[in-house]
């Protein structure tokens, strides 16, 4: 796989075990968990990033395995590690989600925060974000892109779909298909 372009727009849970392309890991420095925690900030309660530290980048590190472990699992059907399970939990239980009572300017509103620092607060967002997935029956349905040298992940939409991305993967194996007929007639 040639893009080094985190893969977004599958469930959050997904889109984090996805940072690790075969071509290589994406979230090795603080800089790139932060650039990868702003393509999907609309997605997450934290919102924007603040400073992100070696400690926020080891957390989510560690989320990221032990959903990657869980599901490899749990989409075979298979009961997923117990302590890949309990880290999870412990990891949201390190920053619990508060529904705060708030005044927006002219009613009153409730709004979901969490408390600790911001890879705390990502990570248990995560760790939220892994266990709904895991526990949603669709996760049987994930799939392992079908191109040669990628490892990404996908929950499909359409029975049909193969690839992780048709721009990714989709449309590189179609070339390649096509120039081996080509080449063979």
């Amino acid at each position: 796989m040639s893009d080094p372009a985190p893969l977004t727009g599958e469930p959050l849970a997904l889109d984090l075990v996805n940072t690790r392309p075969a071509t290589g890991d994406l979230l090795t420095t603080t800089d790139s968990l932060r650039a990868w925690w702003i393509l999907e900030a609309d997605r997450l309660a934290e919102g924007m990033p603040g400073e992100v530290g070696a400690d926020d980048l080891a957390a989510v590190l560690a989320v990221r395995e032990h959903i990657a472990r869980a599901l490899d699992h749990v989409r075979r059907g298979e009961r997923p590690p117990a302590q890949d399970i309990e880290a999870l939990n412990r990891t949201q239980r390190a920053a619990p989600a508060i529904s705060e009572v708030v005044w927006d300017g002219s009613a009153v509103a409730v709004a979901r925060r969490r408390e600790g620092s911001p890879g705390v607060r990502l990570a248990a967002g995560l760790a939220q974000a892994a266990a709904e997935l895991l526990a949603d029956p669709a996760v049987t349905g994930i799939r392992k892109c079908e191109a040669d040298d990628c490892v990404m992940l996908f929950l499909p939409t359409n029975p049909r779909r193969r690839w992780c991305s048709t721009a990714r993967c989709g449309n590189r194996m179609r070339v390649a298909r096509h120039y081996q007929r080509r080449k063979a007639g």
